[in-house]
């Protein structure tokens, strides 16, 4: 299984953008960070802004938070790379002729929404500044 981490690619990017606010943040540079290519970077950026989350300009590298870092929140930054899916799934391909397999996904279900609920409110009081300042404890001197 596939794990998603655009979450934390996106974190990733918003802390650049915070930490190096006037250095020429190109899509590339982005990636180099990343370690990925620059069209993912597009995509994660275009979801950001779309949320409202930075704003920039068309062919200018110089991204900005839409609001103060302390405003800007973990659960709006999933949103806005995940949407509203949920963080587990259920199986949906288990047997039918498996009475089991039939049934657990309605019996976990009530479980997972208690669990996205918790999560959910957890993130809200996370913010980027909380993230940024954690990040700052942990750097290594090189």
């Amino acid at each position: 299984m596939k794990y998603s981490s655009k979450l934390s690619n996106a974190i990733h990017i918003l802390v650049l953008i915070a930490l190096n606010p006037l250095d020429n943040m190109t899509s590339m540079a982005f990636a180099n960070s990343l370690n990925t290519n620059a069209g993912f970077v597009r995509q994660i950026m275009c979801a950001l802004k779309k949320a409202n989350l930075i704003e920039s300009v068309h062919g200018h590298a110089s991204p900005s938070l839409s609001k103060p870092e302390e405003q800007i929140t973990l659960l709006e930054i999933y949103r806005a790379i995940e949407g509203n899916k949920p963080l587990l799934h259920l199986d949906t391909h288990t047997n039918p002729e498996c009475g089991i397999g039939v049934n657990i996904q309605y019996s976990i279900q009530d479980f997972y929404n208690q669990v996205q609920t918790t999560a959910e409110q957890e993130m809200s009081t996370i913010t980027l500044k909380n993230i940024i300042d954690n990040f700052n404890t942990k750097i290594k001197p090189l």
